[in-house]
């Protein structure tokens, strides 16, 4: 059967903390290799409350159980409580990761500020959110990211261009049906993009009567057939109170007869020069608040 990429977004000290750790047991039992992308700066959760006013933001924070996801605490940094510094507070975590032999990459600088700002920015501050990122991760492991995947899906033009300049070979960093080439403003880029294809848990759980206990049996029914696939998870939730949802999933994975990998498996398993050309837009994505970058099929 296919490859199924496993990407994993930390987005916050407690998912870099508590989240990672306990995906790298579970992991390392199912024998398992997944591509886990690191958010290395402040930790500023709480200013997400600001998407308070977005269509469908409110009813995914009622279904999701933002509170005991992600935890009180995590919810006031940046409003009562200062943003602690995860690069700095939580990097040997992200260290076990590589050890581990798990592919990593980057996240983000700042998760809540790129996921809110980064479609109306400038170049200029695109870089320096990049930048920062990309030496805070040198810090961190000693070596450049294998690999690169937006906060939130949310990128613009620099940001990809960005991701050439540093000469990765492949990211993802949008929502879409399968790997291309970004088109951007007219000109095809060098890297890859490998989209996530598959919805995530928080996406699935509480619309149309899925829940915990079926959510593993529809997912599993979106990967019957042979073709290659990417499934996003996070930290902060397969890593804590969905761990058993993951691990079920895993098993029926390999029950399909499924390979599990990572983004670097995903790019050594296609020829790139045969990649189509796609331009990147915004959409939507069911169950997901807001507009996700998306390639145009």
């Amino acid at each position: 059967m296919a490859l199924i990429a496993l990407k994993v977004d930390v987005d916050t000290l407690r998912g870099t903390q508590e989240g990672v750790p306990r995906l790298l047991r579970l992991l390392e039992r199912a024998g398992v290799r997944a591509t886990f992308l690191f958010s290395v700066g402040p930790d500023h959760t709480g200013w997400a409350l600001r998407r308070a006013l977005r269509p469908g933001f409110l009813s995914k924070v009622s279904r999701t159980s933002v509170v005991s996801h992600y935890g009180l605490r995590t919810l006031l940094y940046g409003l009562l409580l200062p943003g602690p510094d995860i690069g700095k507070v939580a990097a040997e975590p992200m260290r076990s990761a590589l050890r581990a032999g798990h592919e990593c990459g980057l996240h983000a600088w700042d998760h809540v500020l790129w996921q809110d700002k980064v479609r109306h920015r400038d170049a200029a501050w695109t870089v320096r959110q990049m930048e920062l990122a990309f030496d805070r991760f040198v810090d961190v492991f000693g070596q450049p990211p294998g690999s690169h995947g937006a906060a939130g899906w949310q990128m613009n033009a620099e940001a990809f261009r960005q991701i050439d300049r540093w000469g990765l070979t492949h990211a993802s960093d949008g929502r879409g049906s399968g790997p291309f080439v970004p088109v951007v403003e007219g000109v095809a880029l060098r890297h890859a993009q490998f989209p996530t294809t598959l919805p995530t848990l928080d996406e699935l759980i509480g619309c149309d009567g899925i829940d915990e206990g079926n959510v593993v049996r529809h997912l599993l029914g979106l990967t019957a057939r042979d073709r290659p696939q990417v499934h996003t998870l996070h930290a902060e939730l397969e890593g804590q109170a969905l761990a058993s949802v993951f691990s079920a999933l895993i098993r029926g994975w390999k029950d399909q007869g499924h390979r599990l990998g990572t983004l670097d498996d995903a790019y050594r398993s296609i020829d790139p020069s045969t990649l189509a050309r796609k331009a990147v837009d915004w959409g939507s994505v069911p169950g997901r608040s807001g507009q996700v970058v998306t390639a145009v099929d």
